[in-house]
């Protein structure tokens, strides 16, 4: 196999090119410090070319058809919209998947197989920060390849929605008809997370149902702070089997974005995700370097026996060990 320069990767990507930009994003999602290294020279390359792309999150209940709903998202954006679309995901936990849109690409065929759209499947597993981090770098080499909107994936609801919301401008929640009993399964922050609560399924015989849910979503809604940009959380039905609103939840998407970017809060929104990032990149860097030093592995051992044991109170156990790190 060919070994490309970080200058021929940078000039592929710009152009277009999905089998460099696949490489490239193998090189991210590597644990191996050559790779590394080798993708941050791409990824800093990359960077003036990236930015301009719409980002979303999308997250929903299992079972409530984000596959068929992204798939129909989809082709609406490339062919109506005339855009360009990469499908990401975030999932540490994606060889135990059972559904998840990536999991199962066969499930999106004819998205899979239009030019304009990159569906990247997740790794195979890895830890909620690493495979944030890889998705996160994601982006920016889909942007520099033309990718204008971009669409990140969580896999059930749990931890991962927080890291997407933090490197997505517009987070979308699917949502099902019987609104009083799914409200009771969904943790209030997610809620508070979104920009738009789509109620799916509303096809033919449940659009009555979705219609009541669209009402009690709204009351809910109204019981959180107001947004720091001032917009109002948008509640709506679809039916991706069907086709049916789904130019409406893009015409929310486009509504908010132009909203934002007026106020001047989507750059405001970006530049503070940076830093967020910044910081969960040095946790994640020192995580990696004090768990994978060698010369501390025998002493982290003894320690947490003698901690288990209750000779030693645990922080004084972490303030000993890191004490030993600093000197390796």
């Amino acid at each position: 196999m060919k070994k490309y320069s970080t200058q021929e990767f940078i000039d592929g990507i710009k152009d277009g090119n999905r089998m460099l930009l696949s490489r490239a994003i193998t090189l991210i999602e590597s644990a191996k410090p050559e790779h590394q290294d080798k993708a941050q020279e791409i990824i800093e390359g990359c960077l003036p070319f990236a930015g301009n792309s719409i980002r979303m999150g999308i997250t929903g209940v299992p079972g409530v058809g984000k596959s068929t709903f992204i798939e129909s998202f989809g082709n609406y954006v490339i062919k109506e919209q005339g855009r360009k679309l990469a499908v990401l995901a975030v999932d540490p936990s994606s060889s135990r998947t059972k559904g998840s849109i990536l999991g199962d690409k066969t499930r999106m065929e004819t998205l899979s197989n239009n030019p304009d759209a990159y569906i990247r499947p997740t790794p195979t597993a890895g830890s909620l920060g690493g495979v944030a981090r890889s998705t996160r770098e994601t982006i920016t080499l889909c942007e520099a390849a033309g990718y204008n909107t971009i669409l990140i994936e969580t896999v059930g609801v749990g931890q991962s929605e927080t890291a997407v919301h933090s490197m997505v401008d517009f987070f979308l929640l699917l949502m099902l008809a019987g609104a009083g009993d799914e409200l009771q399964g969904i943790k209030r922050g997610i809620m508070e997370m979104a920009d738009s609560i789509v109620i799916n399924k509303a096809d033919a015989g449940n659009q009555d149902a979705a219609k009541r849910a669209v009402s009690e979503y709204k009351n809910a809604l109204h019981l959180f702070p107001p947004t720091e940009s001032g917009w109002i959380p948008r509640v709506t039905t679809a039916s991706a089997l069907e086709n049916k609103g789904i130019k409406e939840v893009w015409d929310i998407v486009d509504e908010f974005i132009r909203h934002n970017r007026a106020k001047g809060y989507l750059e405001k929104k970006r530049k503070e995700q940076s830093v967020y990032w910044l910081n969960e990149s040095i946790q994640y860097e020192l995580n990696q370097a004090f768990y994978g030093d060698k010369n501390l592995a025998s002493k982290l051992d003894q320690y947490k026996k003698d901690v288990q044991e209750g000779r030693i109170s645990s922080y004084k156990a972490a303030r000993e060990l890191l004490r030993l790190f600093r000197k390796a």
